[in-house]
C-alpha cells in the first residue's frame, strides 16, 4: 500500500490543501464563491458521520454490555472507566491553571485591540449568555434528571441527547444480559446485525473524508478573514500568545499525560499508538465534533490498536459524552486569560472553583461544536468574572475548539488502551505493531 492510499496521509494531504486554499480565497475575495461552492461538501461529510453516530452508539454499547456476561464484570469496567477519564480531566486542569497563571497572557492584549473585541462579538456574547442563564436557572440535579428520558425515538433522534442514548443503550444493554439467553438471542443478534451494517457505512464514509476535510477547514479560514486576510492576521496575531498557552497545554497533556499512561499501563508502542490514532485526530480536528468523529475513533482503536470490541463499544461511546479534557482545560485557561484581561485577579478559592466547574462541565458538556463556549459563561459566573469578557476569545475560538476535540479523541483513546490492557482485551498483534490483526492469519 502506498502512502496516499493510506487514509490518514489523504486526510492530511487534504488539510493542508484546504488551508491553503482558505488563505488564497481570503486574498481575493472568494468567500461567497466558497461558501457556495466548497463549504457545502464539509456539511455533508459532518452529516454523514453525525447520521450514524446514534445507531452506532446505541447498537455497540447495547452488545457490548449484553456481552460481558454479569453485572460484576460491568461494574469493574465501568468502575476504572470513570475513574479514569475523571483523573485525567482533573489532570488536564491543573496543566491549564499553571501554564496561565505562570505564563499571564492576558497582560499581553493592548486595550484598543480589547475594546474592538468586544464591541465585534457582543451579540454572540450575548447569545451564549442567554443560553447559560437557562442553564444555570436548573436545579443541581437536573442533569441526572435530563440524563432519563422520557421518550425513546425523541432521545435517539438528536445527537446532541448522546447521554440520554448512552443511557438507554445501557439499560438495555443490563436487560439482555440478566433474560434468559434464548430470549434475548433474537434482540441480540438483531444489535449484532445494525453494528456491522453501520461500520460497513462507516468505511464508506470515511472514504469521503479527505474531501469533507478540505470543505471544512476551507470554510473555516474565509469564515475568520470575512475576505479580508488582513482582518484574520491581525486577530490571530494580537490572540496568538493565548492561543500558543492553550496549544501548550494541550501538548502537555497528549504527550504527558497520555503518554505516561500508555507506557504505564499498556503494551502499546507511543509511535504505533500515535500512528493509529492519527485519522480519527484529523477528524475531530476538521469537524469540532466528539460525536462526530466517535465513528472514525471506534474503527481506529479496534483495528490499528486492537482494543477489542467488548471494551472499545463500551469505552468510547461513554468517553465521547463525559470525557473532555481538551474542553476542561481550554475552559480553565480561557476563564483566568479573560480575568487577567479585564484586570480582575482570581484567588485560590477562586481557581479552585474553576476546577470544580470545569470538571462537571467536561461531564455534561455536549459533544458538539463550540458547546464548551455555554459552559466557559457558567465558569465566569461563578467566579465573578464579567460575562462579556468571553468576546475577548470568541475570533479564535473555532480554531481552538478543533485543538481541543483533537485532544478529546485521543483522551477516549488513551483510556480505552487502558482499559483493553487492563482486561487482557488487546489484541498482541496491534501490541507488536503489525497492523490490522483482522487482516493476518489466524493461528492454530
Amino acid at each position: 500500500m502506498t502512502w496516499y492510499q493510506q487514509t490518514h496521509w489523504r486526510i492530511l494531504l487534504a488539510l493542508g490543501l484546504g488551508l491553503l486554499y482558505g488563505v488564497v480565497a481570503a486574498i481575493a475575495g472568494w468567500g461567497s464563491f466558497t461558501e457556495d461552492w466548497i463549504t457545502p461538501f464539509g456539511t455533508i461529510f459532518l452529516r454523514l458521520l453525525l447520521l450514524v453516530a446514534v445507531p452506532l452508539v446505541l447498537a455497540s454499547l447495547i452488545t457490548g454490555i449484553a456481552s460481558l456476561a454479569d453485572l460484576r464484570k460491568l461494574s469493574r469496567i465501568g468502575g476504572k472507566t470513570i475513574a479514569l477519564y475523571l483523573s485525567t480531566t482533573l489532570v488536564a486542569l491543573i496543566i491549564g491553571l499553571s501554564i496561565v497563571n505562570l505564563l499571564r497572557p492576558g497582560e499581553t492584549i493592548p486595550e484598543n485591540l480589547r475594546t474592538r473585541l468586544q464591541l465585534t462579538y457582543q451579540s454572540d456574547a450575548a447569545d451564549r449568555e442567554l443560553d447559560a442563564q437557562e442553564a444555570t436557572q436548573r436545579g443541581p440535579l437536573q442533569p441526572l434528571v435530563d440524563m432519563v428520558p422520557e421518550n425513546l425515538i425523541g432521545a435517539t433522534s438528536d445527537n446532541r441527547n448522546m447521554l440520554n442514548v448512552v443511557f438507554i443503550a445501557s439499560l438495555f444493554g443490563i436487560a439482555l444480559m440478566l433474560v434468559q439467553r434464548d430470549k434475548a438471542k433474537p434482540l441480540l443478534d438483531f444489535f449484532e446485525s445494525i453494528d456491522a451494517v453501520i461500520i460497513k457505512v462507516v468505511e464508506m464514509v470515511i472514504a469521503f473524508a479527505p474531501f469533507g476535510v478540505f470543505a471544512l477547514i476551507a470554510g473555516t479560514i474565509t469564515e475568520l478573514s470575512g475576505d479580508s486576510s488582513a482582518d484574520v492576521i491581525q486577530l490571530l496575531g494580537a490572540l496568538g500568545f493565548y492561543c500558543l498557552v492553550v496549544i501548550l497545554g494541550m501538548a502537555m497533556q497528549v504527550f504527558l499525560t497520555y503518554t505516561l499512561l500508555l507506557r504505564l499501563f499498556t503494551p502499546l508502542k507511543l509511535r504505533h499508538f500515535f500512528r493509529g490514532i492519527v485519522p480519527a485526530q484529523l477528524v475531530a480536528f476538521s469537524t469540532s465534533s466528539s460525536a462526530a468523529t466517535l465513528p472514525v475513533t471506534m474503527k481506529n482503536t479496534q483495528r490499528n490498536l486492537g482494543v477489542s470490541e467488548e471494551v472499545a463499544s463500551f469505552v468510547l461511546p461513554l468517553g465521547a459524552t463525559i470525557n473532555m479534557d481538551g474542553t476542561a482545560l481550554y475552559q480553565a485557561v480561557a476563564a483566568v486569560f479573560i480575568a487577567q484581561t479585564l484586570g480582575i485577579a482570581l484567588d485560590l478559592s477562586a481557581q479552585l472553583t474553576i476546577i470544580f466547574m470545569a470538571l462537571l462541565a467536561s461531564i455534561g458538556t455536549a459533544a458538539v461544536p463550540s458547546a464548551g463556549v455555554v459552559m466557559l459563561v457558567i465558569i465566569l459566573e461563578a467566579v465573578g468574572v464579567p460575562i462579556a469578557g468571553i468576546a475577548l476569545i470568541l475570533g479564535v475560538d473555532r480554531i481552538l475548539d478543533m485543538v481541543r476535540t483533537a485532544a478529546n479523541v485521543t483522551g477516549d483513546a488513551t483510556v480505552a488502551s487502558v482499559i483493553a490492557a487492563s482486561e487482557n482485551q488487546l489484541s498482541a498483534t496491534a501490541v507488536n505493531g503489525l497492523g490490522d490483526p483482522r487482516d493476518l492469519p489466524s493461528k492454530t
